[in-house]
């Protein structure tokens, strides 16, 4: 079976070929261009389609990172099949250090978008129109946001026995269930059929060489399993699945101390750190509401009352020996 052209944005891509297309999304009061730089990669031998993207929050730099190195060590070359790189779908905000484009919006509560709608709007209707059709799978890289690291995850909805699979190909310390979030972009290509996997790790504006390094580890097993390439990446650890999650809270306003690390296991009523009064007032313990994993961790030790503190991936209690 012969592989057929691929068109992106009017530009087709033969097999066999690779191309970096520019596409001009909208253009600022400036006259300064919106645009999303795409990399098309194209075996002879026909297979899957890929995408991998970053950069849906401009201020995520891990994973514009990851994608990055993925096409600078040429990790992205098929053997067959394509794939479709995209480091920065938000370049509006990757200029300004914001997650969010000029009208404040989150292009990742946009989907499935609108050609005459805001800016968010038009981004994620150029995705959807013209790049989700022609994918079988993607892998959507992100961090946390607002101060928050996450601990390397992947998320996806594992009951589907596809995504828990494939989650287990790409191994990331921890797998998440993860329900779909209306309006996003893994919501609106499901709807088409499509699966999209998303990986979380490190903080927002701040370079996790581990978290980077664990994505790209897991793309290039993804992509080994799919027949694509030759690369792949040892597993050092099965991936440890959260089927649910809780949020530690602060119960009061105060400056935060933290005595765990994020990745770290804690048990149900651990104390994880101390709440303190600036002007020396107080101190009060921070526990655990429950047995397992942190996988997420507020970093910035001002805490008003009801902010999250630690996000817990919880786990059964382990039942002591008889």
């Amino acid at each position: 079976m012969k592989s057929k052209a691929l068109l992106i944005d009017h530009t087709e891509v033969k097999p066999g070929e690779s191309k970096r297309i520019t596409v001009n999304i909208a253009r600022l009061p400036s006259h300064t261009p919106i645009q999303i730089t795409i990399t098309v990669s194209r075996a002879l031998e026909p297979g899957p389609t890929i995408l991998l993207m970053g950069g849906l929050h401009g201020d995520e730099i891990n994973g514009i990172e990851i994608v990055r190195r993925i096409i600078e060590r040429n990790l992205h070359i098929p053997k067959k099949g394509t794939t479709i790189c995209i480091p920065i779908i938000n370049i509006f905000g990757f200029i300004h250090f914001s997650r969010y484009v000029p009208d404040g919006k989150d292009v990742n509560r946009s989907f499935p978008g609108n050609k005459n709608g805001s800016l968010a709007a038009r981004v994620a209707y150029y995705l959807m129109k013209e790049i989700v059709p022609k994918i079988d799978y993607g892998l959507d890289f992100h961090t946390g946001g607002a101060d928050r690291t996450n601990f390397p995850q992947l998320r996806c909805v594992m009951t589907d026995p596809d995504n828990a699979k494939l989650a287990g190909v790409f191994a990331a310390p921890f797998s998440l269930h993860s329900p779909f979030r209306p309006k996003s972009l893994r919501w609106a290509a499901a709807k088409l059929g499509k699966k999209i996997l998303v990986y979380e790790g490190g903080e927002s504006a701040r370079f996790d060489e581990y978290a980077i390094n664990q994505g790209i580890q897991g793309a290039t097993r993804f992509l080994h399993h799919m027949g694509m390439t030759d690369h792949t990446a040892p597993i050092e650890h099965p991936s440890i699945l959260i089927k649910s999650s809780s949020w530690i809270r602060a119960k009061a306003s105060g400056l935060f101390l933290s005595e765990i690390k994020s990745g770290q296991k804690v048990k149900k009523n651990q104390v994880v750190g101390y709440i303190s009064d600036p002007f020396g007032e107080f101190t009060i313990p921070v526990r655990s509401g429950a047995t397992g994993y942190v996988i997420g961790l507020n970093n910035n030790p001002i805490l008003h009352q009801g902010d999250a503190v630690m996000h817990i991936g919880v786990i059964k209690a382990e039942t002591p020996p008889m």
